[in-house]
């Protein structure tokens, strides 16, 4: 089931914000963080040049963090990847209706597992 257009909105408002301030623009031809939305999920993503071949257009990207919505609650949870790119529930960050707050603790990172 996709996401409701007014959460989309928000989504695309306030991730995309994220995601666009997060790389200072005279990197951004070497990274860039981006997000996908499926579904009732949205996962941010940092893509880099392919390293094998480094003319070339092509991109390879890797998992930061995930979100999901639950319709049934109005409320988000925020996810983390492992090594073997499989999803688990954040533990320290509870489900919130506001995207933001999780935003922020992705940023935050206090264990590294987002951002390293």
């Amino acid at each position: 089931m996709p996401l409701p257009e007014f959460i989309r909105k928000q989504v695309d408002t306030k991730l995309g914000a994220y995601c666009e301030g997060k790389v200072p623009p005279h990197v951004r031809d070497k990274l860039r963080i981006a997000y996908r939305i499926r579904g009732n999920s949205v996962t941010v993503f940092e893509e880099r040049p392919r390293w094998d071949k480094p003319d070339s257009e092509e991109w390879t990207s890797l998992p930061i963090a995930q979100f999901r919505y639950d319709p049934g609650t109005n409320k988000w949870t925020l996810y983390c990847a492992d090594r073997n790119g499989r999803w688990h529930k954040y533990d320290l960050a509870n489900p919130v209706k506001n995207i933001e707050t999780l935003i922020a603790k992705v940023e935050e990172d206090r264990t590294g597992i987002f951002w390293g």
